[in-house]
């Protein structure tokens, strides 16, 4: 019988503490790291060995800000992750669990935020949901041939729903009865009790409920007052789990109702992270408050920390279908419409073309997209002359407006018209200097979401290439080791979960990868298959990068191709739970 299980030798090993690497042997046996050595380890003893000289041996790495929670009802291997180094996967996000409200419920409040198609997800949760509790759901997530490890976050409007029903929890005059506010506490207590990460909750009123019966409306946790989210808080506090949030984009002063549950001044600071520090071309100096907003809370005593995707932040559209619209009336307006006739005649009007023009106009608002058609390249189009020109361009050669070409074209081709922007990240020093801070998560990638769009499935290797390219230039932003320790120890040691570390005793979630395959393009995106959706996603793929990866010591990838029992067997990942105090 083997010593071993495995044998990784000779590669240059990151112990995910952010401690110098070096060229190390590392022996795995059921699922443990059992020995990190420079000492010589015979292969005769080791059921496999795998030869990572020139390679990186690094901890698994951990996505914090994923919607993987109807895929991972029928597709569990959640392989689109875990083909790029990722072993431990965060769901629950944005307010949006699928934990505590009926399956339609669940369904509507998740679809049209996430453009996840409602007609794939309704089916997946009527046949598979079976529980209405956090116990219920951990009981039957442990039960799952999961990929990567699990983790998550109860969601408010989730447990909104739950206590007060979708038509009250949307209705601005109500406010929840002493009962369902008492649900609501109880169902977040159960969660904590099981080892959910703490709450999340949404204020940005842009994402939209999804069906027939309350279509439109914004997500039921954006109706809350902030004392009900206060109250939560409280129990959130107690147990020291973290509040993820999302501030209203529109008001950027209702950050200082984060900021006061922060603060730990005659009590125990809250810890809060925040979707999204974003050097965002429409509003550049926003980078400038959220820095100084994560200042002021720590230096209080706070534990505060912003979410910061490491690469530039692209959006992809059909048409009029992009949820950046939301944000100014003449966009909210055309996409609250879903009959298709109705949308067209909407956008023939010329009053409606004279409001768009007119918001289309507006710079100094506060805003996401930088409301430039000139920044908006065209992908694709049934008139192949347009393709590869931005809409300033077309509107040029036409002798029109430009947001009048843009409406003729979507009028005329709907949805067939494709193209992309980039929003935000697109300044390599600042993008350099947010990875930098270390009151930052480097996380967002919303895998699982976004299938015409984009979500960020090779986050983690980004980041890599962003260090690895500040150290090729000689302006370092940070050493390798502290780049790994960002995406695996960091992480992991502020949500308090066991993940992130391959020392000896440490569960064996690892990653062998290859730096010299990070001479690619990691932004280039491709069609694949979206396992047991009948739907093709936009994903990354990056050959050569990640040669090997273990989940509690199993093969998930062997030389770059996904294992069979991936997603069939269990004894991959794990339901993580944080321990209480």
């Amino acid at each position: 019988m083997a010593k071993y299980d495995v044998l990784i030798e000779g590669g240059r090993y990151f112990d995910g503490t952010g401690a110098p690497s070096s060229v190390k042997n590392v022996a795995i046996k059921d699922g443990k790291i059992v020995k990190v050595s420079s000492d010589y380890i015979d292969p005769q003893e080791c059921g496999e060995t795998i030869n990572a000289r020139g390679k990186w041996v690094t901890p698994g790495f951990l996505d914090t800000h994923t919607h993987y929670d109807a895929e991972l009802l029928v597709s569990p291997s959640l392989s689109e992750s875990v083909r790029h180094g990722v072993t431990t996967v965060l769901v629950g996000s944005c307010s949006l669990s699928m934990v505590c409200s009926d399956y339609e419920d669940a369904a509507d409040i998740f679809t049209r935020v996430e453009t996840v198609p409602r007609d794939r997800v309704i089916p997946i949760l009527k046949k598979n949901k079976t529980w209405s509790t956090p116990k219920q759901w951990v009981d039957y997530v442990k039960e799952l041939p999961l990929g990567p490890n699990l983790i998550s976050f109860l969601g408010h409007s989730d447990m909104r729903v739950a206590a007060m029903g979708l038509g009250r929890s949307t209705d601005l005059n109500v406010t929840p009865t002493d009962t369902e506010m008492q649900r609501m506490e109880s169902l977040l207590q159960e969660a904590l009790d099981q080892g959910f990460l703490g709450l999340s909750t949404m204020c940005l009123k842009w994402d939209k409920v999804d069906g027939d019966r309350e279509w439109s409306k914004s997500l039921p946790s954006t109706y809350a007052k902030w004392r009900e989210v206060s109250n939560l808080n409280k129990l959130v506090r107690k147990y020291n789990r973290v509040h993820q949030g999302a501030p209203n984009a529109a008001t950027p002063l209702q950050i200082t109702q984060y900021m006061q549950e922060s603060f730990g001044w005659f009590r125990a600071p809250l810890k809060t992270t925040l979707i999204s520090q974003m050097d965002l071309k429409g509003s550049a100096y926003l980078t400038n408050l959220t820095k100084l907003v994560s200042k002021v809370v720590n230096a209080f005593r706070g534990n505060f920390r912003w979410q910061v995707l490491p690469t530039p932040f692209t959006v992809y559209a059909d048409g009029i279908d992009v949820v950046f619209f939301e944000e100014f009336g003449a966009g909210e307006m055309a996409l609250d419409l879903k009959d298709a006739v109705e949308r067209t005649n909407l956008l023939k009007d010329e009053s409606y073309r004279r409001d768009f023009r007119k918001f289309y106009g507006e710079k100094l608002s506060p805003r996401v997209w930088q409301r430039d058609f000139g920044d908006a390249m065209i992908l694709d189009c049934p008139d192949q002359s347009i393709v590869g020109k931005n809409f300033a361009q077309v509107a040029k050669e036409r002798s029109i407006h430009v947001v009048d070409l843009f409406l003729d074209l979507v009028v005329e081709y709907g949805t067939k018209i494709r193209w992309y922007t980039t929003v935000g990240n697109h300044r390599k020093h600042v993008l350099k200097r947010m990875v930098r801070d270390k009151q930052s998560l480097i996380t967002f990638s919303d895998a699982g979401a976004h299938i015409r769009n984009m979500a960020f499935y090779n986050l983690p290797l980004r980041m890599l290439k962003l260090v690895q390219d500040s150290i090729d230039e000689s302006q370092a932003i940070m050493t390798m080791e502290q780049a790994v320790w960002r995406m695996t120890g960091d992480q992991a040691d502020w949500f308090g979960i066991d993940a992130g570390r391959i020392r000896e005793g440490d569960r064996a979630d690892v990653v062998v990868l290859d730096p010299t395959a990070f001479d690619q393009d990691l932004e280039q995106v491709h069609w694949a298959d979206m396992e047991n959706f009948s739907l093709e996603r936009l994903v990354n793929r990056n050959p050569g990068i990640v040669k090997h990866v273990l989940i509690n010591g199993k093969f998930a990838v062997r030389n770059e191709q996904l294992t069979t029992e991936l997603g069939k067997e269990k004894g991959f990942g794990t339901f993580l739970c944080v321990k209480t105090p």
